[in-house]
């Protein structure tokens, strides 16, 4: 009986291709927004860019977090990004290519979580591109408040918060606000973003063909990383309103919001859970924070950054001020979502 509910059920041709199969189909399916510069496809960039005079912005990861980190470029986003293997980091060549393709002569910006192979190899393309008198600089995300503990913040995983420095970065950029500036408002985003997540289920990697961990029947996890890095409480399922009161109470213990503040509160799909759901949290997620005299503006609720199909969901919550309201509310257009002014 376990063979079967564990049996892979995906849509592959051969699970050895499906990230240069998605690539394909997605370069097919957009080809007004993105361009590869790679005879891989593993380095994507807008299809009208470089912009003269502007900042540019790239990112990059592993696959199988759609939309992230692909889904992100475009107008009032960013400038290109480098593809690796699911759950694996691009290479610095990847990253290279991609560097050389959206530069204008402004400089360009790296924005990517904080994993080690990430890290890594974004340090060793910054290197390269500094050689080629490219200026980079770069904002590591770490919004993940389960990953380290209050006072270790740099060493906290980005997750879904990670789209708030894209966002808030980017609508910067087409400013046509120097490096520096640019740079700053992403700083300043990752410092006033908070996420915490819960799991339900696993996930599947195509190449692997069965779960890469167990959750038991009728058990959720707290605190998961969008790969399966373990959580920091497994328990038995609780009701949308009792998740909510964790996670939401997790953040304000980390990032203290006062009454009257505003704040930006984005729900998360991890892959298998229904927008239905995502509002019934997201209701509970406004609730607590009115109760409290906190204010939302603009909500995000959807997939954002998902692990393939575990089922499950994050809560991002961004505090704001007139500059990030303002930078927050800017237009932006890629193939994932599109927010008008």
């Amino acid at each position: 009986m376990s063979q079967a509910v564990n049996r892979m059920k995906k849509f592959l041709n051969d699970p050895e291709n499906v990230v240069d199969e998605m690539l394909e189909g997605l370069l097919l399916a957009h080809p007004n927004q993105l361009k590869s510069v790679r005879s891989d496809n593993r380095a994507l960039v807008r299809a009208g860019g470089p912009t003269n005079g502007k900042v540019a912005i790239a990112t990059g990861g592993g696959s199988g977090h759609l939309p992230l980190f692909l889904g992100y470029v475009g107008p009032g986003m960013l400038d290109g990004v480098a593809v690796g293997n699911i759950f694996a980091s691009p290479s610095a060549r990847q990253m290279l290519d991609v560097t050389r393709a959206i530069n204008s002569g402004a400089g360009v910006l790296y924005i990517y979580g904080n994993y080690g192979g990430d890290v890594m190899n974004f340090d060793m393309a910054a290197e390269l591109a500094e050689m080629e008198d490219i200026r980079v600089e770069t904002v590591v995300a770490t919004d993940d408040v389960a990953s380290m503990p209050k006072g270790n913040e740099a060493g906290r995983r980005g997750v879904a918060g990670m789209f708030y420095l894209y966002k808030l970065a980017g609508a910067k950029a087409e400013q046509m606000a120097t490096l520096d500036e640019v740079k700053r408002i992403a700083e300043k985003a990752n410092a006033n973003v908070r996420t915490m997540g819960v799991a339900l289920t696993p996930c599947i990697l195509p190449a692997v063909g069965h779960p890469t961990f167990t959750i038991g029947e009728g058990e959720m996890e707290i605190g998961m990383g969008i790969h399966g890095e373990p959580g920091i409480h497994r328990g038995t399922i609780e009701t949308a309103e009792e998740v909510a009161k964790s996670l939401v109470s997790t953040i304000l213990q980390d990032l203290p919001i006062e009454a009257g503040n505003d704040v930006s509160v984005l729900i998360n799909g991890l892959g298998a859970t229904p927008l239905e759901e995502l509002y019934v949290v997201y209701r509970s997620v406004h609730q607590l924070l009115a109760e409290k005299g906190i204010r939302v503006y603009r909500p995000y609720i959807g997939e954002f950054a998902t692990s393939m199909e575990m089922a499950g969901l994050s809560v991002s919550i961004l505090k704001l001020d007139d500059e990030l309201r303002e930078l927050l509310d800017a237009p932006f257009q890629t193939p994932f979502h599109v927010q008008q002014s």
